[in-house]
């Protein structure tokens, strides 16, 4: 039996049980066995059965659950820092997309790798991640639009989980763009590529979830309905990035769909607001993707509120529109565009980033029962984690077992 018994901490267990801000406890005391959390609480109130047992003092840091960042492009070849200079010098992201750069570009270097390149590409970024204090990572393909160069996106995703102790949830998002060879014939793609991809990247175990990009520069409703009509036969829950440039209702086609979360939203209006209360969805916002477009159209933050809405954050780590490898950042992002406070903040990457992930049984939140994956933190209050700039005061990453 592994026993590991933390003591003299402040637990934020984010739990919506607990009803004190961040669902936090003084003085606490926290038990793990064998990989769960087997009691949490105040510290007076540890049980006789643990009192005489060997403790870790954490000399009143803060706990709180694992990082979840629910929405990243971690695995692709290549960089787009030339794009990002166009876009300072007044091209906008359609501009540079219509062109030829943009995913498109991404794609050329993309498959220009081979899975173990791709790997070795990812591994640093990955580790940013872990150093501060993630325990779960979702990675989707859409930078390979091959059928062979979309599997091999995955199964690149699935070998980081053998390399680093962390999750790895894998999205299927063949709907992310539309190649060159299929310039002009969207649905010949999405029935000769993305679909076929699809039926054989779940016959090989590789995907967790299914996505896809319902844009003008995108796929339209129908496009994407026949993906998701896929996955639903396959029994894979769907996503969907939506409303980010344009309101094509994507997040209500989603929400049909019982859709586990609909991402970026900045042009959500009501009808979509109120099918995504009615589905359950969670809305994921990507305050990098806005802060590096220099977006000025804010999603709709205070509708999401109004209907009690789950919000989650996520980096949206990608080459183009956010190289964001930092949840910290991104929480102070949140905040300081947003208008997030602090503790919507800390909730959104980690008990609603579970919630997109279908993973809130699981992880998310500091509950007995759950996996023991908690972050430990050099700071007295959850506040100073979205509050700094650039700073990272992760004190130790517990995943799983914490000896």
């Amino acid at each position: 039996m592994n026993l590991s018994i933390f003591t003299n901490a402040r637990i934020a267990t984010l739990s919506p049980s607990i009803k004190t801000p961040y669902g936090m406890f003084d003085n606490g005391a926290l038990v793990v066995e064998n990989d769960r959390i087997v009691w949490l609480g105040p510290q007076d109130e540890l049980p006789v059965t643990y009192q005489d047992k060997p403790h870790q003092n954490l000399e009143g840091r803060l706990i709180t659950p694992a990082f979840i960042d629910c929405h990243t492009h971690l695995i692709f070849g290549g960089d787009r820092a030339e794009e990002f200079e166009m876009r300072l010098n007044g091209a906008s992201y359609e501009d540079i997309s219509l062109a030829g750069g943009g995913i498109i570009s991404t794609v050329r270097n993309t498959r220009a790798l081979s899975e173990d390149a791709l790997v070795q590409n990812a591994l640093p970024r990955l580790d940013s991640f872990l150093l501060e204090g993630a325990g779960t990572i979702e990675i989707k393909s859409g930078y390979g639009l091959t059928i062979e160069d979309e599997l091999k996106m995955l199964r690149a995703a699935r070998k980081l989980a053998t390399l680093r102790d962390i999750r790895i949830i894998t999205t299927f998002l063949g709907a992310h763009a539309i190649p060159i060879e299929y310039a002009g014939n969207a649905d010949g793609y999405i029935d000769e590529v993305c679909i076929p991809a699809l039926i054989q990247g779940a016959k090989d175990g590789l995907i967790d979830h299914v996505d896809a990009f319902c844009e003008g520069i995108g796929f339209t409703r129908d496009q994407v309905k026949r993906v998701f009509e896929c996955a639903k036969s396959l029994n894979i829950p769907v996503k969907i990035h939506a409303e980010q440039l344009s309101n094509l209702q994507g997040a209500a086609l989603a929400a049909s769909f019982n859709a586990l979360s609909a991402d970026h939203l900045e042009f959500l209006d009501q009808d979509g607001i109120d099918a995504l209360k009615k589905s359950n969805s969670v809305a994921v916002l990507l305050p990098g993707a806005f802060y590096t477009l220099r977006e000025t159209k804010m999603p709709p933050i205070e509708g999401l509120r109004k209907a009690a809405i789950d919000m989650a954050l996520a980096t949206d780590c990608n080459p183009g529109s956010s190289p964001l490898t930092s949840l910290l950042l991104c929480m102070n992002m949140a905040c300081t565009i947003f208008r997030f406070t602090p503790e919507e903040a800390l909730i959104g990457i980690t008990r609603n980033a579970a919630k997109a992930l279908g993973l809130q049984d699981e992880i998310g939140t500091l509950e007995v029962g759950k996996r023991a994956e908690m972050s430990v933190w050099d700071v007295k209050h959850p506040a100073e984690l979205s509050y700094r700039i650039g700073f990272n005061p992760l004190f130790k990453r517990v995943y799983g077992d914490p000896q």
